[in-house]
């Protein structure tokens, strides 16, 4: 079997695994651990606290530094309410190209980077290929904030990162930040006849919405000169607004589910900073002034740092090389590569897919990317065989 065509065998056997972020990740970690264990690697598995999910940490060649890591995540979006052609769990090839979900997003390039072990000499690697498979990069990337707080710890330090989200091969340099919070808002319960005896935290709740739509609109005008990015300012977005029982009762509870996606560290101080004065000086006195056990409480999902654009960048040039490409791009979609950005490693993000499949129904990998995804590995693999 040709690694192509291993490749696609590995794929299919990765998505039939429902790794779905709310669910355990066992079994495909599982999977992943018995390939890389089989040709020697080195393997540690990271637990959550619930014992049901794990980031894999492996490793291939010399215990020294230098080595290049392989990122990607194990978890997949749900599929629930989305309209699939055939049976998302079940990989099916149709004109060149491999559907089901995660085949871009991003089991495609794991599949790629596992395609390539049979082949590789491990015995001529003069620096380590190390591979991280993270849990709940999709609910604010949990796994590999946890596995850069083990990796800190580790004496070996790799100097490159690629982290193949799906870029449709280009080699993207840079991208914003992703902060993702749920607030919760308590009230009092009452009577729908008489509100102002009552603390309506759907009604507070809305007034919160209001506001973050008017820092929203002020983002905009914060905009940096000459930014890259599509479009160039933070973004903000209102996820979910929940509350409410019945027509005739004044809503206890509410609970606001938002995001903003910050260019630059002065909007992430900017926006926090914006909420925190409205909870504090406008909304929680009105609300305390009926019910002084009313509350506003936000709860941090995830703040993931933007992936900062480098003049110097290793892995940049490196797959830049190895692809043939001149042209390096920014996207507006996070990635785990700031994690590892902030342990010192220069980081490029590289796979194959496009993000515009990524959580669709019908999502899938054209089989002539992978191609081009294992044409990058094999170069990696010759590049960490070559003597310093």
């Amino acid at each position: 079997m040709n690694k192509l065509s291993r490749a696609q065998a590995i794929l299919a056997d990765l998505i039939r695994f429902p790794s779905i972020s709310v669910d355990s990740n066992a079994d495909i970690i599982g999977y992943l651990q018995d390939a890389l264990t089989q040709v020697g690697a080195r393997v540690t598995l990271q637990h959550d606290a619930t014992g049901a999910k794990a980031n894999l940490w492996a490793t291939l060649g010399p215990e020294v530094d230098g080595g290049i890591v392989l990122s990607g995540h194990s978890d997949v979006v749900p599929v629930a309410d989305q309209d699939w052609s055939s049976d998302p769990f079940e990989m099916v090839e149709r004109d060149g190209r491999l559907y089901g979900r995660g085949a871009c997003d991003m089991k495609g390039f794991i599949a790629c980077c596992i395609a390539l072990l049979p082949d590789l000499d491990v015995s001529a690697l003069k620096r380590p290929l190390h591979f991280a498979f993270t849990y709940d990069e999709e609910t604010g990337c949990l796994g590999a904030q946890a596995l850069v707080g083990l990796l800190r710890n580790n004496p070996l330090k790799p100097s490159i990162a690629v982290i193949g989200e799906p870029t449709e091969m280009r080699v993207i340099e840079g991208h914003k930040g992703c902060c993702e919070y749920t607030t919760h808002f308590t009230g009092l319960e009452g009577h729908g006849s008489a509100p102002d005896a009552g603390v309506n935290a759907v009604e507070y709740a809305v007034r919160y919405v209001g506001h973050l739509l008017e820092v929203r609109e002020a983002l905009k005008m914060r905009a940096p000169h000459g930014g890259r990015f599509d479009p160039p300012w933070t973004t903000l977005n209102i996820g979910g607004l929940h509350g409410g029982v019945a027509h005739n009762v004044i809503p206890g509870k509410a609970m606001v589910e938002w995001e903003f996606r910050p260019v630059q560290p002065s909007d992430y101080d900017y926006v926090t900073e914006e909420v925190r004065a409205f909870v504090g000086e406008v909304l929680l006195p009105a609300m305390r002034e009926v019910h002084p056990d009313a509350d506003v409480v936000t709860e941090t999902i995830g703040e993931v740092a933007g992936l900062e654009p480098m003049e110097r960048n290793a892995a940049r040039d490196l797959v830049l090389a190895l692809i043939g490409a001149n042209d390096v791009d920014v996207v507006a979609f996070g990635t785990e590569g700031g994690l590892f950005q902030s342990l010192g490693m220069d980081v490029v993000v590289c796979g194959p897919g496009s993000i515009v499949q990524a959580h669709k129904p019908d999502e899938y990998v054209e089989i002539a990317q992978l191609e081009m995804c294992l044409n990058m590995l094999d170069g990696i693999t010759a590049r960490l065989m070559e003597a310093q």
